[in-house]
């Protein structure tokens, strides 16, 4: 049985075999004797210095040399040419081209042109040249299934059929050659060889024919999968993550993702350090079957000790361990050191961060080394200046600036100053937040408002002190379970009638409690195209104005996506919200339910829908009921959207889903790196007086 040893080493995308030694082995053939321990070499033969012919003899055999030899050389006359005369008359002669005798003219009157730009099909003296034309076939790869991908890699193919010289297409097929053996053996076929043809195609003059044609083989499967080095606890673990089975074809895209899967699972099973040697497959050419053999070294198993952190800190040690999800004496697993530092990069506070273990000499009861993690930091700038600006034909234009500087307060200790300056809205903002307060992913949020509001249902002016704990999703971690509690007092003063002057008879004065349950399993925060969420949200409240009242405030809100194709997305939404505890009236105007703008039911204006006064202003209700769907078609980094929305909002305690008012439209989406840009433009089936025939809504994120 013939056997060929070879390494696999990864080359332009694929494992090729490069052979290193080879070795025969036959059973008929006699095995070599053993040699003795010593052997006398022989004596080396007697040399024979004995001339073969006489010197004296040798002299005579000498023809004589001329005796004109030993004369002396006549002298030298110093007035003779050192050269024969040139014959003919010289005295005239130039000496070169006479303007070489000319002086050269002043720099400052030298002047070079440059010389134009060669056409692209020229030669260096800007001749046209033929360029030459040809016609790729490729044989012998269709039961490989490679030619499309070779045809994508290929020299030739690429050059879509032209070239300059024949020279150069020469270069581009063994070019070409190679690159078929090279794919081929990527794919298993150890044993394939190409070959190539040039030929002028009959009665097309400059137009050639190359032909490369390749001889496969039979593919080679993996026969024996070994792995050496030393084990681990439990044993066989790396032979387990290498997803590498005898009787497959010696593909290089499996041999390069299985060894990468060792590496990467080890270091989730408490091996901090592993390592893979080269890779060794023995080749047999009689059965088209290679064994193949990879050095692991596990490295030792190790248990998370402790870490410490380096660089420009934007906090520390302690901190550090409240971002951490693993503890003391637990087993290494790489994927929480992951964790650790995608948190750490989510604080939005470092320009970089990186977590490594590090080998301690501290063992475990048990023997076990501890590994420390080494956090290192570069904090980044901790302040920032935002500008935002939105628009909606309800609520019109909307600018926001705002200061923040993320960590006045370390650790994570944010303040931010923002301010409203919109066609509707002015306000003042003052926000403390904290994040990772005490533990992982919870934050402590303080915020004080004050400003004027003019809605279609109301205007005033109102402030607003109220503080959160909360968990919740941002783009960069976006969470499954989130939820919100707090408490919140507000003094507003109200004018629901549109009169110039607000008086203490339209003041409230009100507290309540805050509380929110969310559940999200979309795939992402900002464009979800599959899975669904929920919100839910409770907010018992007591009211001093004309009198007394506790009530509740309740809202729900579902959302669903489902993926039709790569290109197309069907989204859902529903809202239900109730108040139960008193009436209508006795509510505050910016306590009731309404409905009608961007983030309602699009196609009218801002709080428009629901019942209204004599005067036509919106009384806002008890209850309220909207829904929505949407088709989203992407393609590239841009979108269209048709949508359809409905609503309506009640007096009574519950929606009784009659009186629905619906809208349609149309928008359009950028998609960028933190989220889509969306336009939607909307109008109103059944359009009333007073309402306007296009609402349209920029915004950033998708309408749900």
């Amino acid at each position: 049985m013939n056997e060929t040893r070879i390494l696999a080493v990864a080359i332009a995308g694929g494992v090729i075999a490069a052979p290193v030694a080879a070795r025969a082995q036959n059973s008929a053939q006699p095995a070599p004797q053993e040699a003795p321990a010593f052997v006398p070499a022989p004596a080396p033969p007697t040399q024979d210095n004995r001339s073969i012919v006489p010197d004296d003899q040798f002299r005579d055999a000498l023809p004589p040399l001329d005796p004109g030899l030993y004369e002396p050389l006549p002298p030298i006359d110093p007035a003779a040419p050192a050269f024969p005369p040139v014959p003919g008359p010289v005295e005239d002669a130039p000496l070169g081209d006479p303007a070489l005798t000319e002086p050269l003219p002043p720099l400052s009157e030298f002047n070079v042109q440059p010389a134009g730009e060669q056409p692209a099909d020229s030669d260096d003296e800007g001749e046209a040249v033929q360029r030459v034309r040809y016609t790729l076939v490729v044989e012998g790869m269709q039961e490989t299934g490679l030619e499309d991908r070779f045809r994508d890699l290929s020299a030739l193919d690429d050059a879509e059929g032209e070239a300059v010289n024949g020279a150069m297409i020469s270069l581009r097929t063994e070019e070409d050659k190679l690159l078929l053996i090279r794919l081929l053996r990527s794919e298993g076929y150890y044993d394939a060889v190409a070959s190539s043809t040039i030929e002028q195609l009959p009665e097309q003059e400059g137009r050639l024919r190359i032909t490369l044609t390749v001889a496969p083989g039979s593919r080679y499967n993996f026969g024996a999968i070994n792995i050496q080095g030393p084990d681990t606890d439990p044993p066989g673990m790396a032979r387990t993550y290498l997803p590498l089975t005898t009787g497959h074809p010696i593909r290089a895209a499996d041999v390069e993702a299985a060894e990468a899967n060792v590496l990467l699972r080890l270091p989730q099973q408490g091996y901090p350090f592993p390592e893979i040697g080269l890779r060794d497959i023995v080749l047999d050419p009689e059965t088209h079957v290679g064994d193949y053999t990879l050095p692991v070294n596990p490295g030792p198993i190790a248990r998370f000790g402790g870490f410490y952190t380096q660089g420009d800190l934007a906090f520390d040690e302690r901190h550090v361990g409240i971002l951490a999800r693993f503890r003391r004496g637990e087993l290494y697993d790489r994927r929480k050191v992951d964790d650790l530092r995608e948190a750490m990069v989510s604080t939005r506070l470092f320009s970089t961060v990186s977590a490594e273990p590090v080998l301690s000499l501290e063992t475990a009861p048990d023997g076990v080394q501890y590994v420390n993690i080494l956090v290192q930091q570069d904090a980044g700038p901790a302040r920032s200046l935002d500008l935002s600006a939105g628009y909606s034909t309800g609520e019109g234009l909307r600018l926001e600036g705002a200061w923040e500087h993320r960590n006045l307060f370390p650790p994570e200790g944010a303040l931010r100053i923002a301010a409203i300056a919109g066609t509707k809205e002015q306000n003042l903002t003052v926000r403390f937040r904290r994040n990772n307060w005490g533990q992982r992913d919870r934050a402590l949020l303080l915020q004080l408002d004050t400003g004027r509001r003019d809605f279609p249902a109301f205007e005033g002016y109102t402030t607003r002190l109220y503080g959160l704990i909360s968990r919740e999703s941002t783009p960069i971690w976006q969470k499954r379970w989130t939820y919100a509690y707090g408490a919140e007092i507000l003094a507003t003063n109200e004018n629901r009638t549109g009169n110039a002057q607000i008086s203490l008879s339209d003041a409230y004065f009100i507290g309540g409690l805050i509380g929110q349950l969310g559940y999200d399993r979309s795939n992402s925060l900002l464009d979800p195209t599959s899975g669904f969420r929920l919100t839910a949200r409770v907010n018992p409240e007591a009211s001093l104005g004309n009198g007394t009242d506790f009530y509740i405030r309740n809202l729900f809100d579902g959302s669903a996506y489902y993926p039709v194709s790569e290109q197309l997305t069907i989204a859902g939404r529903v809202r239900l919200g109730s108040i139960f505890g008193t009436e209508r009236d006795s509510l505050a105007p910016s306590r009731r339910l309404y409905a009608g703008g961007g983030g309602s039911v699009r196609g009218f204006g801002y709080q428009e829908l629901g019942p209204k006064d004599i005067n036509d202003v919106p009384l806002g209700g008890r209850s309220l009921f909207e829904f929505a769907l949407e088709g989203r078609y992407r393609f590239g980094n841009y979108g269209v959207v048709a949508f359809i929305d409905g609503g309506q909002v009640y007096e009574a305690q519950y929606p009784t889903f009659d009186s629905m008012r619906f809208g349609v439209g149309i928008g359009g989406r950028v998609y960028t790196n933190f989220g889509p840009v969306r336009v939607d433009l909307a109008t109103p089936i059944g359009r009333r007086q007073g309402e306007a025939w296009l609402t349209v809504y920029v915004s950033i994120g998708q309408a749900f």
